[in-house]
């Protein structure tokens, strides 16, 4: 109907907030608004990651190109990347890696010269920015409790050496997203459900005797129902937990009580969970996304609107 708005306005609100999981509401929106929230979150946030890697002397048992692929599967602090360019949008270097504006560069220099096999890990890696480094690093400088580390563990392992092996190698980190390469995805998972509307119908309920309601409460594979110890009344005691299984419809059913409980989805509700790898806080990676989902929906305005413009102007130079 002309005239009639059909905008919503999305609603966030915060659950849990850890620096690599995040838990949060998402309300007053529809399915293809929370699915391209989490697939931008997954695929099109940008973070850094090592790209290119130029190895001067490698005597492991590793061959070059393994290492290289376990150098860019290294997160890195990426607190800088929204800010940084591509490099193939970059018009103020060749793409070498000497670049402040789009590139990063580390040098990794390690020999073994003892009996002992030498671990070489990410805190081998020496960074020309000290914003740019791997995450356990980053965690380790940060942290108020180092004996909270492992001693043992310097962090991820790169590779092995044992007595008159080395290593030395140059690498380039640039900026990218996970669209092209998972190494550049910030996120270790984004899920989502729909919020569960769950209703007990008490009269039926009062119908069956306290072992009944144990079996139909157990009957559920997670902890959704529980009994009051006072009351004896059967209670909601974490919707959330629900996986719509659908296993105490099912239940109610075989007892000869249909329609015991009713669940329902709710369309326009939904639940997130996100999990960074570290590269940024996992608060940060929902408010990249969002930023990155307003400049794509921009985007098609723009296109919308410059085609709208040709219509226009093809329609009065025919009619001319």
């Amino acid at each position: 109907m002309e005239g009639v708005s059909y905008q919503r306005l999305p609603k966030i609100m915060i659950r849990e907030m850890k620096d690599d999981y995040l838990k949060f509401n998402l309300t007053d929106t529809d399915a293809s608004m929370a699915n391209a929230l989490r697939r931008v979150m997954i695929a099109e946030v940008p973070t850094i990651a090592i790209d290119l890697v130029e190895i001067e002397v490698n005597s492991s048992v590793l061959n070059d190109e393994f290492i290289s692929h376990r150098l860019g599967l290294i997160p890195l602090t990426s607190d800088l990347a929204m800010g940084m360019r591509f490099s193939r949008d970059c018009d103020s270097c060749d793409g070498d890696g000497q670049c402040e504006f789009c590139s990063v560069e580390f040098h990794l220099n390690v020999r073994c010269d003892s009996d002992q096999t030498l671990d070489v890990t990410s805190a081998d890696l020496r960074s020309t920015d000290p914003n740019v480094v791997p995450v356990d690093v980053a965690a380790r400088a940060l942290s108020s409790d180092p004996s909270s580390f492992d001693s043992d563990q310097r962090g991820i392992i790169i590779v092995k050496l044992r007595r008159g092996q080395e290593l030395r190698l140059r690498a380039i980190a640039r900026k990218g997203i996970g669209k092209d390469h998972a190494k550049w995805s910030p996120a270790a998972t984004v899920t989502f459900m729909y919020e569960p509307d769950i209703q007990i119908k008490e009269d039926l309920m009062e119908t069956l005797t306290l072992e009944e309601k144990r079996n139909w409460v157990e009957s559920s594979p997670t902890k959704v129902f529980d009994i009051d110890p006072i009351t004896q009344q059967v209670m909601v005691v974490d919707s959330e937990a629900y996986t719509y299984d659908e296993e105490v419809i099912k239940k109610a059913e075989a007892m000869g009580k249909p329609g015991l409980v009713e669940i329902y989805a709710k369309e326009d509700s939904f639940i997130f969970t996100v999990e960074s790898t570290g590269a940024i806080k996992a608060s940060q990676l929902v408010i990249n996304a969002i930023d990155v989902l307003r400049q794509k929906l921009d985007a098609v305005r723009m296109q919308d609107a410059e085609a709208d413009f040709k219509e226009f102007t093809d329609h009065m130079q025919g009619g001319g």
